[in-house]
């Protein structure tokens, strides 16, 4: 995934800018990046892995270099950046949050027509973030360049653009499947004295800045410190992910108004409801939610169901506080074990429901329910907080694979029909059907589970509550 901030200041920007991105490090685990333009030597820019450490670390020595009234910085899962561009539209730094799945194709076309070149890294790969800048910079302006690379660009592009006049732009991806904010901050006396521009509402709430607005699908504005100018408005299609909501938005985040925390707690709601409609798991001792991004949604499900909800294991995290994954399959084995420190109280010849924010491939499912079982427990539900995953996405970062077959709903249906499931996904996905009961029951007995469920689509648009065609459920129905 990935996150980014920045900010133009009357007065130095540097501090806002670190904290702010540090905001953002729940969304990435691999690089984070800080540029600035300094009122004496220029553009300054520093990048760190954080694969091991987080941003914090990284770059509280570097900050003290730093200073400018307008930086950029981000958190990335992909590429390094925000990286430095000199082009016909000046010097400037870019940052990119997002993913390009026809990066290939538009490399070899810029090549073919421009005679240009890109930095390669060792591999023989670019940075994608050099490729967006290579098509922005086909264009006279920066909003003329910006909205030529988002109907180049399959994929998802947020982009921001630090310039060398002091000021920033930013663009929200072309149908707005990520968030981007505005915020403005006033001075002792009331008036504006700088704008931010974040993924994360909270960020820049922290950091004093008052929410001014919410960017709408490919809409481009620049910042200065005195105002927002809107530089391309909004596009009318928006495909907002799903996905902010059920899982990697931060639970106190706000997305196009709607809470993620109230969202996962209804949500959790509409899954009780249902259970208790189709009197199933009515007798179970205890609602739990897998830590972290289900415990909301088994919140909402404990308080409808008037089930208690309690905690049967607690995840150790002092240790490993990041998402780190060593090659060894071996340490990773260890690791995971070693995270999970049972409540024998709460387990032992308990009947337990636990609700997770989502199945991917399956593997947690196999090594919690064992571990539950080793620890006593007479019986283990679990429902998921979205829809079966069928497909891999192909706008984000989220649930993307080699093959859609990596799926554990798509493998099982492999298994139960060959290909001639794959014609039915949308049934296998509907557990009204006979074949999406069948799906159920055949994964529950994979995992060893008393029974398992699913939140429905229709459920999970409820529980956002944005009207369907805003919302991008790709990666369940297998459309846009």
């Amino acid at each position: 995934m990935g996150g980014f901030f920045g900010a133009v200041c009357r007065d130095d920007a540097i501090t806002d800018v670190f904290f702010g991105v540090d905001y953002h490090s729940h969304l990435g685990t691999r690089r984070g990046g800080m540029a600035c333009l300094n009122d004496e030597i220029g553009f300054q820019r520093y990048i760190h892995s954080i694969e091991n450490s987080p941003f914090r670390t990284k770059f509280e020595d570097d900050i003290t270099k730093m200073q400018g009234r307008a930086c950029i910085g981000c958190i990335s899962d992909t590429d390094p950046q925000p990286i430095l561009i000199r082009s016909n539209l000046g010097v400037y730094a870019i940052a990119v949050v997002g993913v390009i799945t026809n990066a290939d194709t538009l490399i070899k076309q810029y090549l073919a027509s421009s005679g240009g070149h890109f930095t390669a890294m060792t591999s023989g790969k670019i940075n994608t973030i050099e490729l967006v800048a290579a098509l922005i910079n086909q264009k006279k302006t920066f909003e003329e360049g910006i909205r030529f690379a988002h109907d180049q660009i399959e994929g998802t592009a947020s982009i921001l653009v630090l310039c060398e006049d002091g000021t920033i732009i930013a663009a929200r991806d072309r149908f707005g499947r990520l968030p981007l904010i505005i915020g403005q901050k006033l001075d002792e006396s009331g008036s504006p004295c700088g704008y931010c521009a974040t993924f994360e509402d909270f960020a820049m709430l922290k950091l004093d800045y008052v929410f001014e607005r919410e960017l709408g699908p490919g809409e481009v504005v620049r910042l200065t410190q005195d105002g927002v100018v809107q530089l391309s408005p909004p596009r009318k299609e928006k495909r907002v992910c799903a996905f902010l909501w059920t899982y990697y938005g931060y639970p106190n985040a706000v997305y196009e108004g709607i809470s993620v925390e109230a969202m996962r707690m209804k949500n959790g709601q509409i899954m009780a409801r249902a259970d208790r409609e189709a009197n199933v798991a009515q007798g179970v001792d205890f609602i739990a939610g897998m830590p972290d991004s289900g415990v909301p949604h088994a919140i909402g499900y404990a308080n409808e169901s008037h089930i208690p909800y309690a905690r049967p294991f607690i995840k150790y995290t002092p240790t490993w506080l990041r998402s780190f994954t060593p090659a060894n399959q071996s340490m990773r084995n260890k690791i995971a074990k070693m995270k999970q420190i049972p409540v024998h109280a709460l387990i032992h010849g308990k009947k337990l429901l636990f609700v997770d924010d989502s199945i991917v491939r399956g593997t947690q499912i196999r090594e919690t329910v064992d571990f539950l079982y080793d620890n006593g427990a007479q019986e283990v539900h679990f429902r998921s907080a979205c829809p079966p995953i069928m497909f891999g996405c192909k706008f984000l970062n989220f649930s993307r694979s080699n093959s859609d077959m990596e799926l554990i709903a798509r493998k099982t249906i492999q298994e139960l029909e060959g290909d001639e499931g794959q014609r039915h996904l949308d049934e296998y996905s509907d557990a009204t059907t006979e074949r999406g009961k069948r799906l159920r029951q055949t994964m529950a007995e994979k995992f060893k589970l008393t029974s398992l469920q699913f939140q429905s689509v229709e459920g999970i648009i409820e529980a956002i509550g944005l009207p369907p065609e805003d919302i991008c459920t790709y990666c369940w129905t297998g459309r846009d």
